[in-house]
C-alpha cells in the first residue's frame, strides 16, 4: 500500500470511464474524468481507437484532468470509442509510468486497460509472471492484470486471466473491437453502465453520466463482464459466485453525493446517517458545524433530527492543486488551515457540534479544534457519520498502517483527550448500514470490523492458471478480436 504521512483523509482510489460508439468519444470521456477528479487527483489518461486496423491513440500525464488535457491534445484522440482513468496511488508509486490506461501489444491486438480495486494477491502473481518471462515497466498492481490478459489473449482465453485475480478490481478494457467493462465477485468498487443516444458508456459513478447526459441503464453486478462491440451489449458471467462486499466507506466518503448507487442517492444515506447519529449521540449544543464538503450532508441530518441549527462555521478552499512543497511540521500547519477557514465571529460564545465523516490520523481533527478554542468556542463536540476506522483496508483505499490510524492505537476517551474536545461518538455499524438502505449483508466492513472477505495473500493465480491456460476451459478460442465469440 501507497502511503503519504502528509496525507490526512483517506485517498480516494481510482476512477474509470469508457465510451463505445460515439464520435466525440474523448471529449465525452474528458468530460466524464472531470465528473470523477475526486476519486484520483494524482494523473489522469484517455486511450482512444479508431476501430480494427488502427493504432491506438494515448495521451495520459500527471496532475489534474484540467492540467493534462487541452483542445490540442483532445484533437489527436481520435475515434469512436475510449477509455479514460484518473489515478491515486493506493499501490505502486506516483510517477507517469503507472499512469493509467495501461497499452499492450498482444498478439490478438492491443488492449488497453484502467483499473479501479486494489488486488490482494499481486505479489504472488507478479512473481509467477516474472518467473515465466515477463517484463513489468511499473509498480502498480494493474500492469499485472494487462500481463495476464495478454498471456491468455495468446491461448484464445483473454478473460479467463480474470479467474486469476483476488481483490478489489472494476475494469473498463479497451480493444480496437469492443468495449468491455469487469467488476470483482464481491463488488468491492461501483461501475455502471449508461446510454447516450446509440453509444454505450461505462463508469464508476452516475454523476459522470449526468455531465455527459447520459441515462443509468444499471449498475455491472458482482462478477459480470460487459463486452461491448457494434452489435451491441454482452453479459457473461466467469466468475463463481462470492460473498456481497461493496465497500460501504463509498456512501459514507468517497462517492459523489449526486450519484446514486444500490438503487439510493448518496446524499440522501449520509443525511440519515446524520439523523441516527443525533438520535443515538445526542448533545446539548447551539450549532452544528459541518466538515466541508465531506461532512455537509450528515449534519444536515444531525440538524433536522436535533433541532439545533446549522452553521456554515467552515469556509473550503475549493482551488487548492499539487503542491511541490516538501511535508514538515510547518507546511502540515498552514495545509490545514489553506483547506479550511474558520469563521470566528459563527463559533465565538457557542457550544459547537462538529460532524465530520471520519477520523483517521487525527491530526487534522486536532487542529480544527485548536481554531475553534481559540476563536472562542466553549464548547467542542465531535461526532463522526460511522464507525471507528480500526484497521487498513487492502482492497484499493489508503488507509495508512494500522499504527496511525488514531482508533486502533487509542481508546474513545484517549482520543477525546489527545484531540482536545468535550465529547466524541461515531455512528454505530448497525445505524451506518441501516441508513443506506442496502440489505445489511452487502458491505465490506473490514475497516471498523476486522473482517475481511478475501483474506491478503490467500489465493495465488497457480491455482487457476497453468501453462498459460485455463484450467476451467470456460472460454474458447476464437476470432482475432480478443473478446471475438465468448460464450453469451
Amino acid at each position: 500500500m501507497h502511503s503519504d504521512p502528509d496525507t490526512v483523509k483517506p485517498r480516494h482510489e481510482c476512477g474509470v470511464f469508457g465510451v463505445f460508439g460515439h464520435e466525440n468519444a474523448a471529449l465525452l470521456s474528458y468530460y466524464g474524468l472531470f465528473a470523477l477528479q475526486h476519486r484520483g487527483q494524482e494523473s489522469a489518461g484517455i486511450v482512444t481507437s479508431e476501430g480494427p486496423g488502427h493504432p491506438f491513440h494515448v495521451h495520459r500525464a500527471m496532475g489534474l484532468v484540467s492540467q493534462v488535457f487541452d483542445s490540442a491534445s483532445l484533437g489527436k484522440l481520435k475515434g469512436d470509442r475510449a477509455i479514460g482513468h484518473v489515478r491515486y496511488s493506493t499501490t505502486g508509486s506516483s510517477t507517469l509510468a503507472n499512469a493509467q490506461p495501461l497499452v499492450a501489444d498482444t498478439v490478438r491486438g492491443p488492449l488497453a486497460i484502467a483499473h479501479n480495486g486494489n488486488l490482494v494477491n499481486a505479489a504472488q502473481l507478479r512473481a509467477e509472471l516474472e518467473n515465466a518471462g515477463s517484463i513489468f515497466q511499473t509498480t502498480a498492481d494493474s500492469e499485472i492484470i494487462l500481463h495476464l490478459l495478454a498471456r491468455q489473449a495468446a491461448a484464445g482465453e483473454p478473460l479467463a486471466a480474470l479467474r486469476a485475480l483476488q481483490g478489489a478490481f472494476s475494469l473498463v478494457m479497451l480493444t480496437p473491437e469492443a468495449l468491455v467493462g469487469v467488476r470483482d465477485p464481491h463488488g468491492f468498487r461501483p461501475l455502471v453502465l449508461g446510454r447516450l443516444g446509440d453509444a454505450h458508456v461505462l463508469s464508476s459513478e452516475t454523476s459522470a453520466l449526468d455531465l455527459i447526459g447520459a441515462k443509468l441503464e444499471r449498475e455491472i453486478a458482482p462478477g459480470e463482464v460487459v463486452v461491448i462491440d457494434e452489435k451491441g451489449a454482452r453479459s457473461l458471467r466467469p466468475f463463481s459466485p462470492a460473498r456481497p462486499a461493496f465497500c460501504v466507506f463509498e456512501l459514507v466518503y468517497f462517492a459523489r453525493p449526486d450519484s446514486n448507487l444500490g438503487g439510493g442517492n448518496v446524499a440522501e444515506m449520509r443525511v440519515e446517517m446524520g439523523r441516527r447519529l443525533a438520535r443515538a449521540r445526542p448533545v446539548d449544543a447551539d450549532i452544528i458545524v459541518p466538515v466541508p464538503d465531506s461532512g455537509n450532508y450528515a449534519a444536515q441530518g444531525y440538524s433536522e433530527a436535533s433541532g439545533i441549527p446549522l452553521a456554515h462555521a467552515f469556509v473550503r478552499n475549493h482551488y487548492i492543486g499539487r503542491t511541490f512543497l516538501q511535508p514538515s511540521q510547518m507546511i502540515r500547519d498552514f495545509d490545514v488551515r489553506v483547506k479550511l477557514n474558520l469563521i470566528a465571529d459563527a463559533v465565538r460564545g457557542k457550544r459547537v457540534v462538529v460532524v465530520d465523516d471520519s477520523i483517521v490520523r487525527g491530526t487534522t481533527a486536532r487542529a480544527r479544534v485548536v481554531n475553534l478554542r481559540e476563536s472562542g468556542a466553549t464548547e467542542v463536540h465531535l461526532r463522526i457519520s460511522c464507525p471507528a476506522h480500526r484497521f487498513p483496508c487492502h482492497y484499493g483505499i489508503d488507509f495508512p498502517d494500522p499504527q496511525e490510524l488514531l482508533a486502533n492505537r487509542m481508546t474513545t476517551e484517549e482520543i477525546v483527550e489527545f484531540l482536545g474536545v468535550d465529547s466524541l461518538a461515531y455512528l454505530s455499524l448497525d445505524d451506518m448500514i441501516a441508513s443506506t438502505g442496502w440489505p445489511p449483508a452487502s458491505f465490506c466492513t473490514a475497516c471498523y470490523t476486522g473482517d475481511y472477505p478475501i483474506p491478503v495473500g490467500e489465493v495465488s493465480g497457480k491455482d487457476i492458471m497453468e501453462n498459460g491456460r485455463t484450467r476451467s476451459g470456460f472460454f474458447t478460442a476464437g476470432a482475432p478480436g480478443l473478446f471475438d465469440n465468448l460464450p453469451a
